[in-house]
């Protein structure tokens, strides 16, 4: 389960749209973080996760978060300030067995457009071309359709699927989006039929009746999921700073629990933003966290590479068309998983250790903010070059390494008192690389 948030420009206090999302995934699966440059294709066809797509002549620098094991992204943003996260959503429509993952037209859409009107188009013909559909988990069955916000420096979309059916409403200001459907009505735009099929189904009575997060949720999955719920949360969260929405407002928000004081995993639930796993009915947790400030040139994307945001650095990565360094992985599975030993160290001591972790986070994101917007400045008036702004990314994430490492030595585990949470990690502990 995930959250997705967006500020544009009119609502931010620097004038900058600002995007976030935290990916939640199983609680074994590394996210890995890649900055790909610009480049040129001879090839043919490109392959996605289960099914192959003609390649663009041109695919554009793009900054992903991504599961190890698909082509596609849950998160990033490309060198022209597009960024897009996804979420599955529940709907009545059958979920294909083949087809394209939200995920992987989500990259798609990245590499090949400039806008977000650009990436909202080319995520539509993907969809009615080659329908949503294969499984999404790395180690179970799990099937779902999509949404999305896409956002450029100057406006953003939201766009829900239903099998190839869809619906897009341009934002005003700031929206969120979680694991449910939520276009009241038809939105700015929608499918072909998309009205005309559910009033077949029986599920509105004519045009002036059809709402589509009505018609088309599923209520059992999406009750389930408690979707509505966190984007009610993250929603009066956006509206309430409205003006002022800034790099902390986000990071505050994709680092939220249903409740603050003394917040534990065990007691955690569907309700989390920042996701802890517990058991049946908490499968998944934070894997990544994104936050993507927007700017015309040089967008900054600041990421986790690590699970947890509310015990994580987010490291800044600047985003250039043809910077040679910019290519190949940056956050590996190493690296995800020395902070994901951390994480679970801490999940039965959480209350004792997470404060004061958080308050030493916090400070060196206050340096890397300082040192992003300084540098990134000197570079766009050419007084730094991009080899300055890697090695605020480099240092970025070894001031994280550093943080793990520390705390490592310090955190003693504690005792777990939920007998159900205990045999659910002990499970998972089983079948990673930490056991």
């Amino acid at each position: 389960m995930c959250d997705t948030v967006v500020a544009l420009s009119d609502s931010t206090k620097m004038g900058v749209a600002v995007f976030g999302k935290n990916s939640d995934r199983e609680p074994n699966e590394v996210q890995l973080v890649e900055l790909v440059p610009r480049l040129e294709h001879d090839e043919d066809y490109v392959q996605c996760t289960y099914v192959k797509v003609p390649q663009a002549k041109v695919t554009y620098s793009v900054l992903l978060s991504r599961p190890y094991w698909m082509w596609g992204a849950e998160m990033g943003v490309n060198e022209f300030g597009v960024a897009i996260g996804n979420e599955a959503v529940f709907t009545r429509l059958p979920r294909d067995r083949e087809g394209l993952l939200g995920m992987d037209m989500l990259r798609l859409a990245l590499e090949r457009s400039k806008t977000a009107e650009e990436a909202l188009h080319c995520i539509i013909k993907l969809l009615e071309e080659y329908g949503q559909g294969g499984n999404c988990s790395a180690t179970g069955k799990m099937y779902y359709h999509n949404s999305f916000i896409i956002a450029d420096p100057r406006e953003a979309w939201v766009l829900e699927t239903a099998g190839r059916f869809w619906v897009a409403e341009k934002v005003k200001g700031v929206r969120s989006i979680s694991n449910a459907l939520s276009i009241e009505g038809k939105g700015e735009l929608a499918s072909k039929g998309v009205v005309e099929y559910a009033i077949e189904r029986g599920w509105c009575k004519d045009d002036s009746d059809f709402n589509f997060a009505r018609c088309y949720s599923d209520r059992f999955y999406t009750s389930i999921a408690k979707g509505r719920y966190r984007r009610r949360f993250t929603q009066e969260m956006l509206e309430k700073s409205r003006g002022s929405v800034g790099f902390n407002t986000v990071a505050e928000i994709l680092r939220s629990h249903s409740f603050q004081e003394g917040y534990a995993p065990a007691k955690g639930s569907m309700k989390d933003i920042c996701m802890h796993a517990g058991g049946i009915t908490r499968p998944s947790q934070t894997a990544g966290s994104l936050i993507a400030v927007l700017y015309d040139k040089c967008p900054i994307a600041w990421v986790t590479g690590t699970s947890s945001p509310c015990i994580s650095v987010y490291k800044p990565f600047f985003i250039e068309g043809t910077a040679p360094e910019a290519g190949g992985v940056y956050v590996d599975a190493d690296y995800w998983w020395r902070h994901e030993k951390l994480h679970r160290l801490l999940l039965c001591s959480y209350p004792k250790y997470a404060p004061l972790i958080s308050a030493e986070v916090r400070e060196v994101e206050n340096f890397l903010t300082r040192k992003a917007v300084e540098l990134r400045e000197g570079y766009l008036n050419g007084e730094v070059d991009y080899a300055q702004l890697v090695a605020l990314t480099k240092q970025g994430l070894e001031l994280g390494k550093s943080l793990d490492e520390k705390w490592l030595s310090q955190v003693k585990p504690g005792r777990c008192w939920n007998p159900m949470f205990r045999i659910y990690w002990n499970k998972v502990n089983k079948s990673s690389p930490l056991r």
